[in-house]
Parts: structure tokens; C-alpha cells; sequence
């Protein structure tokens, strides 16, 4: 019988895992149940005593819990960068966000807006809205998602224009995408690997991590709005 085999998985690479894990299970014999969350939900339930063999994260969060003990020392891998970027439910008219103007007059003329409360882009977008001195004008139509994927909140209908990683907007069936945040308000966020420090199964951590560094896993994120990373060996 499959061993059961347990990932904390970041919102932002959740194409990548769904398409390169059934050809993992088969090779290793496992069952793999994946929980996705934004980074920061994922820490929150990290720390509050969860465990799993393969964590994946923002870099800066697996080096958090590495410091922690709660992935072993040395296993961090980089595996992708991603953009935040905008999307329309899928049919509807796309506003320019080429320039920091052109950004600033969509976010104007949208009836609403939704981005992440507690994800990389969500924080992220916060600051840009702020930076741009529209805080108060966006937050006033905004549908703010707690976790999850933004696209969702689109195809629902219950916002116009939405606000994420490239990567989780593309995860959404039913929208499209606008395109990336201008060069001058972009954050690229780096997403990294690391193995649970509780785990049973290192050596099959080891093996995902590497099937994630592979070239089918790199295809799936190039096709998905990720820029793999030149990563580093898993310890």
C-alpha cells in the first residue's frame, strides 16, 4: 500500500505540484496530500505544531523555519521566481496597467478590485496602492480574499480586477490575464523548498525536491507564469 506523504504547498507554485505529483506517487510509491495556503497562513500553521516532509514557500519563510528547526538545516532548494500580476473574468475588457499611470487609472475606473490579505502579492499590493496615494479609494471597493487563489473571486463575479501572483491567477480556469505589474511597482518573490525537520521519509523528500528541479517540472512552470531558479542541491 502507498505510504501517505504530507506538502505544505504555497498558492504560487500549486500548478506546478498538481501536474509533476502523480508521476512522483508512481515512482515512490506515496500517496501525496498537498495543503496550499498563502505563505503566511502556512507559517501560522507551521508554527502552531503542524509538520509535513516537504514544505515549499516563499525563501525568506523556509529560511524562517530553518532557523526554527522546523526544516532541517541545509535543505532549502530554490525553485521559482514569480511577478504579481492583474486579471478580468475571462471575455471582459483588459485595462492598461503598462505604466505605473496606466495602473493607477485602472485601479481608478474598476467598480472592484480584489487581492490577498495574507499572501506575498496581497502585501505587496497594499504597499503599491499606498504608494500610488489611491489606498483609500481602492480599499473602499475592494474584495479582500483571506487565502486563496484571487482568480476565484473573479469568476464568481464579485470583483472586476484582480490581484496576485502570475502563477495563481493562471491557476484559475475562466479568467484572464491582464498582465504583469509595471517594472517600477513589480515584485518578483522567489519560491523555495525545504524538507520538515519531523520527517520519516528524507529520502523521498529529497526525491520530490529534485523532481521539481527537473525538466518537465521547469516546462510546467514556464507555462504557468514562473521563471525556474538556478536552485541549490537539497542537503
Amino acid at each position: 500500500m502507498p505510504r501517505p506523504f504530507r506538502i505544505f504547498g504555497t498558492n504560487a507554485l500549486r500548478t506546478v505540484l498538481i501536474e509533476c505529483l502523480p508521476a512522483f506517487e508512481r515512482a515512490h510509491d506515496v500517496t501525496a496530500t498537498v495543503d496550499f495556503a498563502a505563505t503566511n497562513h502556512m507559517l501560522e500553521v507551521v508554527r502552531g505544531g503542524g509538520t509535513a516532509d516537504v514544505i515549499c514557500g516563499t525563501a525568506g519563510a523556509i529560511d524562517e523555519l530553518t532557523r526554527e528547526g522546523r526544516i532541517m538545516q541545509g535543505s532549502r532548494t530554490d525553485l521559482a521566481t514569480a511577478g504579481v500580476g492583474a486579471c478580468v473574468r475571462a471575455g471582459e475588457p483588459r485595462p492598461d496597467i503598462s505604466t505605473v499611470e496606466a495602473l493607477k487609472r485602472a485601479l481608478l475606473d474598476a467598480k472592484s478590485v480584489s487581492f490577498s490579505k495574507a499572501g506575498q502579492s496581497g502585501i505587496h499590493f497594499a504597499k503599491v496602492i499606498e504608494q500610488l496615494g489611491i489606498a483609500d479609494a481602492v480599499r473602499a471597493k475592494a474584495v479582500i480574499n483571506p487565502s486563496g487563489l484571487v482568480g476565484e473571486v473573479i469568476v464568481r463575479g464579485e470583483a472586476d480586477l484582480g490581484f496576485q501572483q502570475v502563477s495563481e491567477l493562471l491557476a484559475v480556469k475562466g479568467v484572464d490575464l491582464v498582465g504583469p505589474l509595471p517594472d517600477a511597482v513589480q515584485l518578483n518573490s522567489l519560491f523555495a523548498a525545504g524538507i520538515g525537520a519531523a520527517t520519516q521519509q528524507r529520502d523521498v523528500a529529497q526525491a520530490l525536491i529534485r523532481h521539481l528541479c527537473g525538466e518537465h517540472a521547469q516546462r510546467v512552470m514556464r507555462d504557468n507564469g514562473l521563471q525556474p531558479a538556478a536552485p541549490r542541491s537539497p542537503a
